[in-house]
């Protein structure tokens, strides 16, 4: 992947921090860094998501540094910030499901541990800090597309957890001049996107399900509808937004998808028919805290950061399913 460059300096005595940074974005904006000959990546992640899997490629890198720490331990935030030009921010316990079932853990990485980054990043000097929220901040908003003045109230300790981060950025901005930017990401997929576990996400867990010809699980009548945004286009964002000039862009929060959105039932279809699969899923009670439409308006992303998506779902859908089936399927 990362046939396109996202940008123009030259990165070679640049040094990269990435929190979360074997797990699935994370490990996917650490390959396009490395592959641009960025001076140091260092990557902090304590593995309770992300997988060393993810970073095996870039272990041998002499530019690429691995760090295993949780960022809920403030001293291990300091010390991995030492030298740092750029955070960018991807560490986080994600799922709406899982924030119900255990909101405890999902405020302290999301929250003290998003403070704890945002304040170790601030005492090191970083030049700026990008950071990943996300579309579950809307809560029960109606307004479609979703523009990013307009939230509603959160619907899940997840989405609690994620405005807060967005908050204590914005008071980093304003208070201490930091340069902070946030990107709301909108139901990322693609390749290294993990389809095990109780809280796996829609797009994999249906490429595993139709591959082992068992029927999937869509909850709810299966017309909700999502902004699926491969993660390339995430990768972008973070790129740019790393080294925008734009001074307005800072101290801002930007949403991150492809600004089409497409139904359950239609992208469930879509691989049935890629993968040539009969499977017919199996439909449960909506779960809580879920959103029942999401479409995002990327007008600000696309002024402010000069972000243009350029891969729409059914050429990222392919993409990640060729994946799928070389490296886990």
């Amino acid at each position: 992947m990362y046939d396109k460059q996202f940008h123009i300096e030259d990165l070679k005595n640049a040094s990269f921090l990435v929190t979360g940074g074997a797990g699935f974005i994370g490990s996917n904006i650490v390959e396009y860094l490395l592959k641009y000959d960025a001076g140091k990546v260092i990557v902090l992640d304590n593995l309770s998501t992300g997988f060393m899997k993810n970073i095996q490629p870039f272990i041998s890198s002499t530019n690429f540094k691995f760090i295993e720490g949780d960022i809920c331990n403030y001293q291990t935030c300091l010390d991995a910030c030492k030298n740092i030009d750029f955070v960018i921010h991807q560490a986080a316990i994600g799922s709406v499901p899982r924030s119900v079932e255990f909101p405890l853990n999902t405020h302290a990485s999301n929250t003290t541990g998003f403070l704890n980054m945002l304040n170790a990043a601030k005492e090191a000097k970083v030049k700026r800090f990008v950071y990943a929220s996300s579309s579950s901040v809307y809560g029960d908003s109606h307004d479609l597309p979703k523009t990013e003045n307009h939230i509603g109230r959160p619907l899940s300790p997840y989405a609690v957890s994620k405005l807060a981060g967005e908050l204590y950025a914005e008071v980093f901005y304003k208070t201490y001049g930091m340069e902070v930017i946030g990107l709301r990401y909108f139901n990322i997929y693609g390749p290294r996107q993990d389809p095990s576990g109780p809280y796996a996400a829609a797009i994999p867990l249906f490429m595993k399900a139709l591959k082992d010809n068992k029927s999937p699980v869509i909850y709810g009548s299966g017309e909700q509808t999502r902004d699926f945004t491969f993660v390339e286009n995430a990768v972008q964002a973070n790129i740019k937004a790393v080294f925008t000039k734009e001074a307005e862009a800072l101290g801002q929060v930007f949403n991150i998808a492809v600004g089409e959105r497409v139904s359950v039932n239609t992208l469930f279809s879509i691989l049935k028919k890629n993968i040539g699969s009969s499977v017919i899923p199996v439909h449960k009670e909506e779960r809580q805290g879920d959103i029942i439409h999401s479409l995002a308006d990327i007008s600000k992303a696309n002024i402010l950061l000069g972000y243009s998506p350029q891969i729409k779902i059914e050429e990222g859908l392919k993409i990640t399913l060729d994946w799928f089936k070389k490296s886990i399927l």
